[in-house]
Formats: structure tokens, C-alpha cells, sequence
């Protein structure tokens, strides 16, 4: 292999991990969000379980 066929392998190489660590990132962004959209539904859950309330799906006792 000549160096300048060794020099585009690299090349090809580089840019096909660029383009797999540009895709990464952007799942790892994503699964951020979906992270913090999970937590503010359990927090809510939460407060909504401390707060003693009968659930809005649950039949009142006199049914």
C-alpha cells in the first residue's frame, strides 16, 4: 500500500467515525431528554401519591 493509499484509507475511515459519533451524540442528547421527561413524570407521580388524593380513575367509595 502506497502512503498515499494508506493517507485516503484514513481519511475514509476518519469520516466515517465522525459521522458515527455525530449520530451517537445526538442519541445520547435524545436519551438526555427522554431521561428528564421520565423524572418530572415521576416526580409528579410522587407528589401526586404523597398527596393523599383518591386517583381521578378511581370510583368513589359509594359506588
Amino acid at each position: 500500500m502506497t502512503p498515499e493509499e494508506r493517507l485516503t484509507e484514513l481519511e475514509i475511515r476518519y469520516t466515517h467515525q465522525q459521522e458515527v459519533i455525530d449520530q451517537l451524540s445526538d442519541l445520547v442528547a435524545w436519551q438526555g431528554r427522554q431521561l428528564d421527561a421520565l423524572r418530572a413524570e415521576l416526580d409528579r407521580l410522587r407528589r401526586y401519591a404523597e398527596a393523599d388524593e383518591p386517583s381521578p380513575h378511581e370510583r368513589p367509595p359509594h359506588y
